[in-house]
């Protein structure tokens, strides 16, 4: 099987594990984008770096440049983390369940 066959099978698993999944992603999306606001106007923010703090506290990097004072700030960051680390492990999940399908796609070609 070559590799352009092997790169179709998988993004069209992808595709397919995706849409599977779509709703709850969605939904942990909004979760993120929805705390992040409301953080923004706790903190008096501007909307660029609500959601460039949302982005980086979701993804646990954490750059500490933008630091929530209030304490309901902080308890939407802690959201906003364990949401961020729901979503990674959502998107890894899929993209193994991708990677499985196309392996299984290679034996059974390789069987024939």
């Amino acid at each position: 099987m070559g590799s352009r066959n092997t790169r179709r099978i998988f993004f069209v698993e992808l595709y397919r594990q995706l849409g599977v999944v779509w709703p709850v992603l969605s939904g942990v999306l909004c979760i993120m984008v929805g705390c992040g606001v409301v953080i923004g106007r706790v903190e008096e923010w501007r909307l660029v770096d609500a959601f460039y703090f949302t982005f980086v506290t979701g993804l646990t990097i954490g750059y500490g440049d933008l630091v929530p004072k209030h304490l309901s700030s902080r308890v939407l960051a802690i959201v906003i983390g364990f949401t961020g680390i729901v979503l990674t492990g959502l998107v890894a999940a899929v993209s193994v369940q991708a990677l499985r399908a196309t392996a299984d796609a290679a034996d059974e070609k390789r069987k024939d």
